[in-house]
């Protein structure tokens, strides 16, 4: 690794290069402000990306004109860009991302990471997001880090030599935080049902939000929980230190918390780090169907933007309009509902903020199918829970209105009259 300074590190880009950024609290945004400043002696350059923190320069004028973003993910800052002429979404499971670099499909020029410092046998770690990351930079032709010493020191595969890394570039600022959401009384209620399905032992799978801190804070009288997921945050804290989480019933990694990237406060990165107890995989092992299902009574948590009566799940469009992305979700669902004694869980608020129902007789024209109806087993609202496994059309519809916003019942009962034809 040659130490330079952030405007030599980026001077290796050229026009029509192909850029990979590391992202969520790891997004090395000096180097990717640096690139931008570049904009006028650069074009056709390629942005590959899951989801980054801070703000996106190069999808805002004048810097977008050099830049063509592709993510697989949209977060916030690059929400409106995705869905104009300025980015685009690429549709794929988390766990098959690694393949389009490996089988050159998207073949990378230069990979932006963020590492901690080399230990004295010039090891580094890609902190809290190994992901997507560590695949990217075994494919890139060049990789440019930030040397960090804010960044925390994880224990699994995220582990590099300093040989790997071309230009290194120092810094020394905090990683991204994400700050913790108090959940609302309805998100509470959701959490309280949702509590009631998990069991002891249970593995769990959770995002990051108020719905996953709302069920996590009913947890406290479980008993040996595991942590098999593709991200946590601040809420398994408190069930780590009362004891819930111990991970003893676990076959594959037992007694370990498992995870591909993290975000939270700094609370949470100063747990993980140099923390033998938490491993940090790559996507491709964390979000792995097979392995999934071999791990005891996976509880997988997820969310939905709409379900149908006949239980298909859109998940990351609003009609066509692209909000997120597919991400981890039929993985984990599908891999928890293999899994013996698993149980995937959709859990979602009856309604909008706005009063509109997320139960609906149809998805939104454009809207994309995340999780197939063949796919879903439990849907959590917080007028209740119902299990859809082993229900006809008609049953589902029915089910599902059971647990709809008592203001909507009433319509949604003629809706699925005239849809079915009774």
């Amino acid at each position: 690794m040659r130490i330079v300074t952030a405007e030599e590190a980026v001077s290796i880009v050229k026009s029509n290069d192909r850029v990979f950024f590391q992202g969520a609290a790891m997004t090395p945004n000096l180097l990717i402000d640096k690139l931008c400043e570049r904009h006028e002696e650069l074009e056709n350059v390629e942005i590959i990306q899951i989801h980054t923190e801070g703000e996106a320069k190069y999808m805002h004028e004048p810097y977008d004109k050099a830049f063509n973003v592709f993510s697989f993910f949209v977060g916030s800052n690059v929400r409106k860009g995705v869905n104009t002429n300025k980015g685009d979404y690429i549709p794929i499971f988390l766990s098959e991302i690694h393949l389009l670099f490996k089988r050159n499909i998207i073949p990378l020029d230069v990979a932006f990471i963020q590492v901690s410092p080399p230990d004295i046998h010039g090891f580094c770690s890609l902190g809290v997001s190994v992901d997507i990351s560590l695949p990217a930079l075994d494919q890139a032709k060049k990789v440019v880090a930030l040397v960090n010493p804010q960044v925390p020191r994880t224990h699994g595969d995220g582990i590099i030599h300093i040989n790997r890394i071309d230009y290194g570039v120092h810094i020394d600022k905090p990683i991204h935080y994400a700050p913790y959401g108090e959940p609302s009384e309805v998100e509470m209620q959701i959490g309280r049902h949702v509590a009631e399905l998990v069991e002891d032992g249970a593995t769990l799978q959770m995002g990051i939000g108020n719905i996953p801190n709302a069920v996590l804070s009913n947890l406290t009288n479980h008993k040996r929980l595991g942590i098999d997921t593709e991200m946590f945050s601040d809420g398994i804290l408190p069930l780590i230190e009362l004891g819930v989480i111990t991970g003893e019933e676990k076959r594959i990694k037992q007694g370990k918390i498992v995870t591909c990237f993290s975000m939270g406060s700094q609370r949470l990165y100063d747990f993980v780090d140099d923390n033998p107890s938490v491993h940090f995989k790559a996507a491709s092992y964390t979000n792995d169907t097979h392995r999934i299902r071999l791990q005891p009574k996976v509880t997988a948590i997820n969310s939905a933007i709409e379900i149908d009566f006949t239980g298909q799940i859109c998940a990351d469009t609003i009609g066509p309009y692209q909000y997120s992305g597919v991400g981890g979700q039929m993985d984990f669902i599908r891999g928890a509902s293999l899994s013996e004694g698993g149980k995937p869980i959709i859990a979602m608020p009856s309604s909008t903020k706005k009063g509109v129902s997320k139960i609906v007789p149809y998805l939104k024209e454009g809207a994309g199918v995340t999780t197939t109806r063949a796919h879903v087993h439990y849907v959590a609202t917080e007028y209740g829970v119902v299990n859809l496994f082993g229900k006809s059309l008609k049953q589902r519809a029915k089910a599902l209105i059971s647990i709809a916003h008592p203001d909507h019942r009433e319509h949604l009962d003629r809706e699925m009259f005239e849809r079915f034809k009774l």
